[in-house]
C-alpha cells in the first residue's frame, strides 16, 4: 500500500510521443490561448468603458468572459509546459490547485449561464418589473454568490480526497481530474462518489433546470406575443443557447468520461473531447456574443478599425 504522503506528484498517462510535432502543437495551443486573452480581454474592456453597455445583461456578459480567463488559464499555461516537456509529471499540490480551477470554472459558467437566462426572462416575459426586480445591488449579489457558491462547491470533493491514501499516482488523462485520484485509493471511497454525484447535481443540473424553466416561459410568451417581442428574443436569447448547448455537450462527454470505462473510444477523440468543454467554450462565448450583439459588435468594429 502506498501512503499518501509518500505521493509526491502524478504522471498523467495520456500524453503520446509526438517527437518534433509537439512544436507545432505547441504553437496551436498557444495561438488558441492567445486568441482566447485577446477577444475576452476585448470585451471586458469594452463593456467596462461604455457607460451605453453599462446593463445588467452585459454586465453578466462581463462575468462571464471574466470566466473564461479563469478557466483558460487554469488550463492552458499548463497544457503548453506539458507540450513541450518529456516527463508528464506534475506535483499533488499543483494537480489539486488545477482540480480546484477547472471545477470552479465549470460551475461558475454555468451558474453565469442560468443568471444571464433568468435576466432575459425578465426582460421578455416582465418588462414593466424589469427594473425594479433586477437593480444593480441585486446584480453584484448573483455574480459573488455564484464565484462563492463554485469555491464552496468545488472546494468540499478536494478536501475529502486529500486525506485518501492512495495505491498509485497514474492519472489517464492530460490535466488533473478529482474522479481520477479517487480512483487511485486504496480502500472503498463511497462517501467521496456519492458527495461527488451531488456536488454535479447542485452544479450542473440545478442551474440547467432553471435555464430550461425561464426558456419554457419566453418560448410561451413569443408564440402568443408581438413580433417585436420575437424578435428581441431570438436576438439576445440565440447565442445565449448556443452557448449552453457547446458547454453542455462538453460537460456532458467529461462526466461520461470520468465514470464509464470509454476504452473502446480512439485515444486520441478522447483526449480531443476530454479537452472540448475546456477549449471551445472560451472560444466561443467571445465569438457567439461579439458578433451576434449587435451593440457590442459596432463598438468593437469602431475601436479596431478606427
Amino acid at each position: 500500500m502506498i501512503n499518501s504522503t509518500q505521493v509526491s506528484y502524478f504522471t498523467l498517462a495520456a500524453y503520446i510521443d509526438t517527437g518534433v510535432s509537439k512544436y507545432l502543437y505547441f504553437m496551436i495551443v498557444m495561438a488558441l490561448y492567445f486568441f482566447i486573452i485577446s477577444t475576452n480581454l476585448l470585451l471586458i474592456v469594452v463593456i467596462c468603458m461604455n457607460r451605453s453597455l453599462h446593463e445588467p445583461m452585459y454586465i453578466f456578459l462581463c462575468s462571464l468572459f471574466v470566466n473564461e480567463l479563469y478557466g483558460s488559464t487554469g488550463l492552458f499555461p499548463f497544457l503548453l509546459l506539458q507540450i513541450l516537456s518529456d516527463f508528464h509529471t506534475v506535483s499533488v499540490p499543483f494537480c489539486y490547485l488545477q482540480i480546484f480551477c477547472l471545477y470552479s470554472y465549470a460551475c461558475v459558467e454555468f451558474l453565469n449561464l442560468a443568471i444571464m437566462s433568468y435576466d432575459r426572462y425578465l426582460a421578455i416575459c416582465c418588462p414593466l418589473q424589469y427594473n425594479t426586480r433586477m437593480t444593480r445591488n441585486k446584480i453584484i449579489v448573483f455574480i459573488v454568490v455564484a464565484w462563492l457558491y463554485a469555491s464552496v462547491l468545488c472546494f468540499l470533493p478536494l478536501s475529502m480526497s486529500l486525506p485518501l491514501q492512495l495505491c498509485g499516482n497514474i492519472i489517464n488523462k492530460v490535466y488533473c481530474d478529482n474522479y481520477s485520484i479517487v480512483k487511485l485509493a486504496c480502500y472503498n471511497t463511497i462517501v467521496n462518489n456519492i458527495y461527488g454525484l451531488i456536488a454535479t447535481f447542485f452544479a450542473i443540473f440545478c442551474p440547467v433546470t432553471l435555464i430550461l424553466y425561464t426558456y419554457m416561459k419566453i418560448l410561451k410568451i413569443c408564440f402568443f406575443g408581438s413580433k417585436q417581442t420575437r424578435q428581441k428574443a431570438v436576438s439576445t436569447c440565440t447565442p445565449h443557447l448556443a452557448s449552453l448547448l457547446n458547454f453542455s455537450f462538453g460537460a456532458c462527454f467529461e462526466l461520461m468520461q470520468s465514470r464509464f470505462n470509454m476504452n473502446n473510444v480512439p485515444n486520441m477523440l478522447r483526449i480531443f473531447l476530454s479537452l472540448y468543454w475546456l477549449t471551445c467554450q472560451p472560444l466561443f462565448s467571445p465569438l457567439a456574443y461579439g458578433l451576434n450583439m449587435s451593440n457590442i459588435r459596432n463598438i468593437c468594429k469602431n475601436l479596431i478599425f478606427a
